[in-house]
């Protein structure tokens, strides 16, 4: 009996003394992180069970941590760290500059942040069109070094067709990406909508079909028309992901910033998509909240007490100018002290 209770009070000392050697910091200046519930992680067999009972899957375009978070507490069910990066992030026209080690700094700091959605990363253009071998390869970075739980690729030729189903062969979930590819600009002709002709809507289609024969497990389209978009959700077994493709799809995506109307700087403006819905003025409170910000430092008002927390006693204060003096500062005594004696004024009773 008296084994296990020097067993007992061994482990209740290693519990004591590990929590000094973790890397959550302490509470005297940061509050540190909070808890996350691991039960409630969305997976494959999650995202089946809605698409099977009907129920819409939300899914939202991110790249940071503070995002991932919000996206965590809203309980979005797919986060994208898509390569739009390249201009929403990076401030590029398209999304052709962005490499694959840029990626994945943006799918670790989402990583961190989003501990509920299924994580999926966009393998960014010229790291999987070359070979299969290539394909593989960058994917299963994208989740080794990125923590993604899934990729996404896009377009429907059939060198991208045969990545797709040697990157599942692979043991690693994809989802496709049909209609307005933004990687395929060059032979596009620019953000141009597709299926708006026969040809063009039955290649929608044909290629969300073949996505599906390979292995995905959705398809996103792309700003296709809204009855394109519904014969394809149609036919396929797998949900569909829309943006810019009408209310008929299994799902929807819309991208962090754009949603929140996050800025309003002329660039940003010309990347953001006629077809999103703002559902808050964010960039307008970011904007007030840094000129008030502004107007507060230039008057001296802030910092003010309420944001000066850490404390010198009175003592320790002139033992601190003393030995500057010593040292032959006196400036810096002066500063101290003054500094030390305005703030005995502010927090006397009469004290504006």
């Amino acid at each position: 009996m008296s084994l296990f209770k020097t067993l007992a009070k061994r482990c209740s000392s290693l519990a004591r003394s590990s929590r000094y050697m973790s890397n959550i910091p302490e509470d005297t200046v940061y509050g540190g992180p909070k808890p996350q519930n691991h039960d409630q992680r969305v997976t494959l067999t999650h995202l089946r069970q809605k698409h099977r009972k009907g129920e819409p899957i939300t899914m939202v375009t991110a790249y940071d941590y503070p995002s991932a978070a919000h996206l965590d507490s809203a309980g979005i069910d797919i986060c994208l760290v898509g390569d739009s990066a390249s201009m929403v992030v990076h401030g590029h026209d398209t999304t052709l500059p962005i490499t694959l080690d840029e990626m994945l700094v943006h799918c670790r700091a989402v990583a961190r942040g989003a501990k509920r959605p299924l994580l999926v990363g966009d393998l960014p253009f010229g790291t999987y069109e070359s070979s299969t071998h290539q394909a593989v390869d960058t994917a299963v970075r994208v989740l080794k070094e990125g923590g993604m739980d899934a990729i996404k690729l896009e377009g429907g030729a059939p060198s991208r067709i045969t990545a797709a189903k040697a990157i599942v062969e692979a043991g690693i979930a994809v989802i496709g990406h049909v209609g307005l590819t933004p990687q395929a600009i060059s032979v596009l002709g620019g953000f141009r909508p597709q299926g708006k002709n026969i040809a063009s809507a039955v290649k929608v289609v044909e290629t969300a079909m073949a996505l599906q024969e390979a292995g995905c497990f959705s398809v996103v389209l792309e700003c296709v028309p809204a009855p394109v978009a519904a014969a394809a959700t149609s036919a396929l077994k797998i949900p569909t992901i829309g943006i810019g493709a009408g209310p008929f799809c299994s799902g929807q995506v819309l991208v962090y910033h754009d949603l929140l109307g996050m800025m309003q700087h002329p660039h940003h403006a010309k990347v953001t998509p006629k077809f999103c819905k703002q559902y808050g003025q964010v960039g307008d409170v970011i904007n007030k909240a840094l000129l008030a910000y502004k107007e507060e430092v230039t008057n001296g008002s802030f910092p003010g007490p309420a944001h000066s927390p850490y404390k010198i006693g009175s003592a320790d204060t002139g033992g601190f100018v003393n030995e500057l003096q010593k040292l032959g500062f006196d400036k810096a005594a002066s500063a101290a002290a003054e500094a030390a004696e305005k703030i005995e004024t502010a927090k006397s009773p009469g004290a504006l």
